[in-house]
C-alpha cells in the first residue's frame, strides 16, 4: 500500500470512528496493516508559485510520493496557473497567502478583508470552489483582527530561515534537528535552494518513517476539527 494510500485510509477510518455506531456498516474486506506509530509531519511553502523553482518542487514531490501545502501570493497566480491546477490535480493543498504579500497584523479591516478576498475569488475561479486556509504573512494577527478571517488559519512550528540562510545544508540540518511527529515546517519555493533543501529533507525524513501530509491531513488525523480565525501551529493543534 502507497503511503498516499495510506494516508486517505486513516482519514476514512477517523472520520468513520467519529459517528455513532448505529452509523458504521461492515462490509467484507480484508484487514488494512496500519504501522502503530506511524509519523507524520507537514511541509508548507510560501510565497509562490514560480515557474522554474515550484515546478521542480512539485516534480520532485511526485517522485517521492510527498503532500505539501502551498499558500500562494494572489498577484502571482494567473501568471503562473498551470503550477497551481498541477498543485490541486497533484493533490496538495492549496492556501491563501494574502493578494500582495502584505502583514495583516495592524492593517485595518478593509485592508485584511480584501487581500484575503482577491486571492480567495482568483483560486475559486481557478480551481474550483474551496476553503482556502489562510497564512497570514510574517504568521501574525491580532485576536480583533482573526474575527475577520473565516477560514482556519496556519503558523508553523520549524522555520530554518531558509529565506535568509539561501544554503541547502544549513536549511536541511536546522528541520531534521527541529523534526518530530506532528510539526508544521516553513519554507519557501521561490528559492533555488529552498527547493533544493526541501527535497533532500524529504528523502532524509522518509528514510526514518516519516509521512508528508497536507496540513489539513496533518489536522484531520489528529482528530482536529479546524475553526475559522484560529491559528493552528503543528499538527496538534
Amino acid at each position: 500500500m502507497g503511503k498516499r494510500w495510506l494516508v486517505l485510509l486513516l482519514l476514512c477510518l477517523t472520520a468513520v470512528l467519529g459517528r455513532g455506531a448505529e452509523e458504521i456498516v461492515t462490509v467484507n474486506a480484508p484487514a488494512a496493516e496500519i504501522p502503530a506509530e506511524t509519523k507524520y509531519i507537514a511541509l508548507t511553502f510560501d510565497d509562490g508559485p514560480r515557474m522554474g523553482t515550484t515546478d521542480r518542487l512539485l516534480d520532485g514531490l511526485k517522485e517521492r510520493g510527498a503532500s505539501a501545502t502551498f499558500f500562494l501570493v494572489g498577484e502571482r497566480v494567473a501568471e503562473n496557473r498551470q503550477l497551481v491546477e498541477r498543485m490541486a490535480a497533484e493533490g496538495h493543498q492549496i492556501g491563501n497567502h494574502t493578494w500582495s504579500h502584505v502583514r495583516l497584523q495592524g492593517a485595518g479591516e478593509a485592508t485584511i478583508r480584501q487581500e484575503i478576498r482577491k486571492t480567495q475569488e482568483t483560486l475559486e475561479q481557478l480551481v474550483g470552489k474551496g476553503d482556502y486556509w489562510l497564512r497570514p504573512p510574517y504568521g501574525q494577527m491580532d485576536e480583533k483582527e482573526r474575527s475577520y478571517v473565516s477560514v482556519p488559519m496556519v503558523q508553523w512550528s520549524v522555520d530554518p530561515r531558509d529565506w535568509e540562510k539561501r544554503d541547502v545544508q544549513k536549511v536541511k540540518k536546522a528541520v531534521l534537528a527541529a523534526a518530530k511527529p506532528n510539526v508544521i515546517i516553513l519554507m519557501h519555493d521561490i528559492y533555488p535552494t529552498s527547493v533544493d533543501a526541501a527535497l533532500e529533507i524529504v528523502d532524509a525524513l522518509e528514510e526514518q518513517g516519516y509521512i508528508f501530509v497536507t496540513v489539513k491531513e496533518l489536522l484531520a488525523l489528529n482528530g482536529i476539527t479546524p475553526q475559522p480565525g484560529v491559528l493552528y501551529r503543528s499538527g496538534k493543534g
